[in-house]
């Protein structure tokens, strides 16, 4: 998963075609509990393109868009905010994959 580097970039970003931002840190554990199958899931919805925000470097990012929980995400497309899967709680593979599906 390609890691998003600058402001800049996610404005470009998320006026791409299905974009599905992970808002995550390094010291999250319920972030690292996902890690082991994000790639499958990645591999499976592959018609997306899945970028991993470090909440920590991007917490002004976060802030505007009321992450306030992590891992979170949310998908845009061409500019449109088409879903959001946002809390403090830990994230299933299943739920994960029933959120990218109603999108």
């Amino acid at each position: 998963m390609e890691n998003l580097i600058s402001m800049e970039q996610f404005e470009q970003l998320k006026h791409e075609s299905k974009v599905v931002f992970k808002f995550t840190a390094d010291w999250c554990p319920d972030c690292h509990f996902i890690d082991p199958f994000m790639g499958e899931v990645e591999e499976k919805y592959s018609d997306f393109q899945f970028i991993s925000v470090n909440r920590d470097a991007f917490i002004d990012l976060c802030s505007q868009l009321d992450i306030f929980g992590i891992p979170s995400f949310i998908v845009f497309d061409k500019g449109v905010e088409k879903g959001r899967f946002v809390s403090k709680d830990r994230k299933t593979r299943e739920e994960i994959e029933s959120f990218l599906q109603s999108i």
